[in-house]
């Protein structure tokens, strides 16, 4: 799955109706990812590993507890990727989602449901890089 293959299934999947902590996402995402090949499960969980490492910048989680600044980096995601792209932009966009304590937990945990309703397995994932917070180095050295 590359980036736009990524965004699309995301937009596919986003609910009509308010969405706070992207559950009713998270269960779409897992059922349509579950009715597939499980190369596409693996691929969707690189492309979100590698989106939430982006946002894992200093700029953005400064002060924030490790899971608090996950979750919320996972909510940024969950809007889709123009709200994405814009906050990578401009990481003042970034504020409202940690005022609001919005989180999106669920979505981090759609890859690995999905992949266990397809192969029945529970998956060891190892993705090329670490959606953990402050994982990226780069993004949290000294300017």
């Amino acid at each position: 799955m590359d980036e736009n293959g990524f965004w699309q299934l995301i937009g596919d999947c986003t609910p009509s109706g308010p969405d706070p902590d992207a559950e009713q996402l998270a269960t779409a995402l897992t059922d349509c990812l579950a009715a597939g090949p499980a190369a596409t499960v693996i691929g969707f969980a690189e492309q979100l590993s590698w989106v939430l490492y982006r946002l894992d910048r200093k700029e953005y989680g400064h002060g924030l507890s490790g899971d608090s600044f996950l979750y919320t980096r996972a909510a940024v995601v969950a809007v889709g990727r123009e709200a994405y792209e814009a906050t990578l932009r401009d990481p003042r966009l970034f504020a409202p989602y940690v005022e609001d304590l919005v989180w999106a937990e669920s979505l981090l945990y759609v890859p690995d449901k999905a992949y266990g309703r397809i192969t029945g397995e529970e998956w060891d994932r190892c993705t090329r890089y670490s959606y953990e917070s402050y994982s990226n180095t780069e993004g949290w050295a000294a300017a």
